[in-house]
Order: C-alpha cells, then structure tokens, then sequence
C-alpha cells in the first residue's frame, strides 16, 4: 500500500514537470500528460492502475463542473444561449446517432444498443485541453465563450444518452414512454435540486455567524452535495452541479465576504489544476488493464475500429457546426439571434476542430458492469472501453496539436468591438474614485473633511486608487472605507448587468481589487 502511495505521489511530481515543459513549449498539457501516462504504463514494475469510475465521478466530476461554473462568464453564456444548447443537446445526439449506426454496420457484434451505448460515451468533447491551448493563442471571445459553455451541458446530455443505452442493452427492451418520462426527470430534477441544494447553502452563509475557514470548508462540501443529492435522486447530478453553481455565482457577492472570495478563489484555481492534470494522466495509466481485456479482438482490429469512430466524431462535429451557421442565418429571419452576420467558413470548422475528448468519456466507459442482471457477461465492454481510449488519445494528439497552428493559419477576427482593455480600466478608476469622494463628502461634515486622516483618504482615491501608501485607518474611518468599498462593489456589478457590451473578464479584475483593498483594510 505504502509502494503505491509514493508512486501516486511520484506521479503529481512527474504531472507538475510535464506542465511546466508544456508550457515552455506551447503544447496543451492534456497532451502531454496523456502520451506520458501511456508511456510509463510500459514501464516494468509500474503497478496496474484499476481506476473506479465511481471515483473519477464522484471525488474528481463534481469539483471540476463548481468550478467551472463559477468562472464562466453568465453575460456570455445568455448571450449565446442558442447556440450552447445546440451544441451541448442537438449535436451531442446527433454524435450518439451518427455512432451508434456506424458501430451497428461495422463492428462485429455490435446492435443498435451498444452503439448508442458507445456513443454516448464519446460524444461529449472535452473543453479543458481547447483552454490550455487558447491560454497560448489568442481567440475570438465569442469562440472561447461558446466552447466553455458547451462544456458545463454536453458531459450531462451524454451521460443520459449513455444511461439509457445501458439499461437498453441490459434488458434487451427500450420503452419510449417510460424513457421520455425519465429524460425530463433528469434535466429538471437535475436543474432544480442543484437550485435548490445551492439556495440552502447561500442561506447557510447568511445565517450561520461563519469565517473565512467555514466558508472555505461549505465550499468544499457544496458541489459533493449538489452532485451525491441529485443521483440519489435518480436524476443528472452534473446538471445539479452546474445549475447550482451557476446560480452561487451570480449571488457570490451577496452571501460571500471579500476575503472569503478571495481564499475561495485561490483555492478552486489551484485544486482545478491539480485535479485536471492528475485525470489526463490516469488516462494514459489506465491503457494495459484496457489492452488486457480485449479478449478475441486483436489490437490491429481494435485500433481500426477505434480511429473509424474517431474519424467519424471529427466529421459530424464538423459538419454539424456548419448546420448550426446555417440554422442561425435561416432563423435571423425569424427571431432575435446573438449575431445575425455570416461568420465565414473557418469558424465552425475551428469549432468543429476542438471536440477533443477526454475523462467523461472514459469515466463514462470504465463503468459499464462487468455483467448484466442475469449473471452474463456484459457484451462488448473490453472492446468498448479500448475504443474509447483510442478516441481520447487520437482527439487530445492530433487535434491538440494542430489547433495552435489552424488559429494561426486563420487569424480569427474579434467580431465583437470592445474598447481596448486600457480603456475600459481608466473609465472604471476613474468612476470608482468617483463614486468614493461623492461617498465621503455626503457622509462627513465639513470638520471631518479637514481632519488629517480623512484628507489622506481623499488623496487615496483622488489618484483613482492607484496609491500604495500605507496609513493607519481608525475603526471609525475604517467602518466609512467598508461602506465605501461595498457602494463601489455594488457600481460594479450593477454597471456589468446593465451595460451587456462592457467585458465581465474586466469587471471581475476590478471586483478582484476591491477584495484585495478590503482585506488590506483588515490588516491596517
């Protein structure tokens, strides 16, 4: 046991070194980690990883979703509403669809069943290798904001195709109405209680007389308990994990503290790419007990029907983005779309580009069950499960390493004119400041104003918050910069709901300062 612990902990070491070797290099460290998971499950003496998929659903799932929930941009996400939802249901389906026929016709054994079952389990692409690359190149935000929430939807759109599959070719019947039944069950029992779990645990922030640590702890505990209440539930846990998330971020400055932001903020960042890097390399890991149970399948054959489905994958993304382009230049006639200009043709196919796949699908995959209710063994799991891996490996290798070179070749305008980001920083200081002097001179007298410390104060902001000096607030004057530092919070977050073309990225880097001066208010 304690053999094992020191290479998993030799295994974090050797993830940490990749990513900074990938970052020297500009390569997305998805890539890397899986090609070196792969070549040190060769390694004589490495011991055979059997990875629970319980365990990558419950402890690495749920985490991965809050936090991404939390970081999208909501302005974004309405904003490219339809399109998301396309892309996260109507292409996820048609992905299974397209699989499961192409399974059914050529791969041995194969019915219509386990098709869907297969593609159910790699339709959804995974967003997280896309955002390393763009860390590196520089994209249309529209493209990053759709890919990101794309990303929150299509792994629950799956797993539910996935779901239904399974109990399909586990009893041999698919009952149509029963299944309609179940389908809208897991969307709105999923959507709900994660609202709901989420609506709890904001109040239990209100409520409770908590610090810094208790809401650093709630946090931990939220996403688990969106995730765990709504399976339990017989419903879609991610969906609870998004929904939820998404609605403790919209009210995360009505129930949180800015130190609490603060802690929070850095804690999710570090434990997102923590878990991020160690689930790329467990997937390279995970190949020889895969490769072990291919049973009468030689591995030739096995690949090839792995790179027919991968190839197959690429093609309907592709083509189904196009399908999007068009539906929005048909329905602009119709309705209010988010851009009703043609975005050419190198847009959806950079979209179609970035379906790689990646943990969902193989979490997806490892837990299909050994055998079925009647004690047979489950057909097709060993070759399922290779494909599978074939599908991610191929997706993350060759599309992740020709995306940096297809944004370069293309040259993606930004569509959407925003003012410079220098800009948007002056205007936001300047009002700031504003707001703080027009604050002070409501709530103080004339002799307040002539006192020493309050003068500073003034001086403070009259340089639009760009001074470090360093002075002793009394708790009096520290009460008066609190409220101050509240009404320019509130400015903020009003001004981003209100003003739909002003980018949340550099109000949150403002909110982020605000925090920051409130904390070094506490210290003072």
């Amino acid at each position: 046991m304690l053999e094992h612990v020191t290479f998993y902990l030799g295994m974090v070491l050797v993830m940490l070194l990749l990513i900074i070797l990938a970052q020297k290099i500009k390569v997305a460290y998805p890539v890397l980690l899986v090609v070196a998971g792969l070549g040190i499950s060769f390694v004589p003496g490495v011991p055979v990883l059997n990875m629970d998929p319980e365990l990558i659903f419950i402890i690495f799932l749920p985490p991965l979703l809050y936090e991404a929930a939390w970081a999208v941009s909501w302005k974004e996400l309405w904003k490219w509403r339809r399109i998301i939802l396309s892309f996260a249901f109507l292409v996820v389906f048609v992905t299974a669809l397209s699989t499961a026929l192409i399974a059914r016709h050529f791969i041995p054994g194969f019915t219509l069943a386990l098709g869907f079952l297969l593609g159910g389990i790699v339709s959804p692409p995974d967003a997280i290798s896309a955002a390393a690359i763009m860390k590196f190149v520089k994209v249309p935000k529209r493209i990053s904001s759709i890919l990101e929430g794309e990303s929150l939807l299509n792994d629950a759109s799956s797993l539910i195709i996935f779901q239904f599959a399974l109990i399909a070719v586990s009893t041999g019947t698919f009952d149509v109405q029963n299944a309609s039944i179940n389908f809208l069950w897991m969307l709105i029992g999923g959507v709900g209680i994660g609202l709901l779990v989420g609506w709890l645990f904001m109040k239990t922030h209100k409520l409770l007389p908590t610090n810094v640590n208790i809401d650093m702890a709630l946090s931990i505990l939220t996403p688990y308990a969106m995730y765990i209440a709504a399976e339990e539930a017989h419903s879609s846990g991610v969906l609870a994990v998004v929904s939820g998330g998404l609605l403790m971020s919209y009210h995360r400055f009505s129930f949180l503290s800015g130190r609490s932001r603060i802690r929070g903020y850095n804690f999710w960042e570090s434990t997102s790419f923590i878990l991020n890097g160690l689930v790329f390399i467990l997937i390279g890991l995970d190949l020889p007990e895969i490769v072990a149970g291919l049973g009468h399948t030689s591995i030739g054959e096995a690949i090839g029907y792995g790179v027919l489905i991968t190839v197959s994958l690429i093609v309907v993304r592709i083509l189904s983005c196009y399908g999007a382009v068009i539906t929005t230049l048909v329905m602009r006639n119709f309705i209010t779309v988010a851009d009703s200009t043609n975005p050419g043709w190198t847009t959806p196919l950079f979209l179609g580009w970035t379906g790689m796949r990646g943990v969902v699908s193989l979490a997806a995959a490892l837990s299909i069950p050994i055998h079925m209710g009647n004690g047979a063994a489950f057909p097709q799991r060993n070759l399922i499960l290779f494909i599978t891996f074939v599908v991610i490996l191929l997706t993350l290798v060759v599309q992740g390493l020709t995306l940096p070179a297809i944004i370069k070749k293309f040259a993606f305008e930004e569509r959407d004119y925003v003012k410079p980001e220098e800009k948007v920083d002056a205007f936001i200081e300047k009002e700031l400041a504003t707001l703080a002097l027009q604050y002070m001179r409501e709530n103080l007298s004339e002799a307040e104003l002539t006192q020493p410390i309050y003068k500073k104060l003034i001086d403070h902001n009259s340089r639009q918050l760009s001074g470090d000096e360093a002075f002793t607030l009394s708790e009096p004057v520290k009460d008066l910069y609190q409220h101050i530092l509240d009404r320019q919070r509130q400015w903020l977050v009003d001004k981003n709901r209100s003003v739909m073309t002003l980018d949340e990225d550099i109000v949150r880097k403002h909110l982020y300062y605000l925090d920051h001066e409130e904390e070094r208010l506490f210290l003072r």
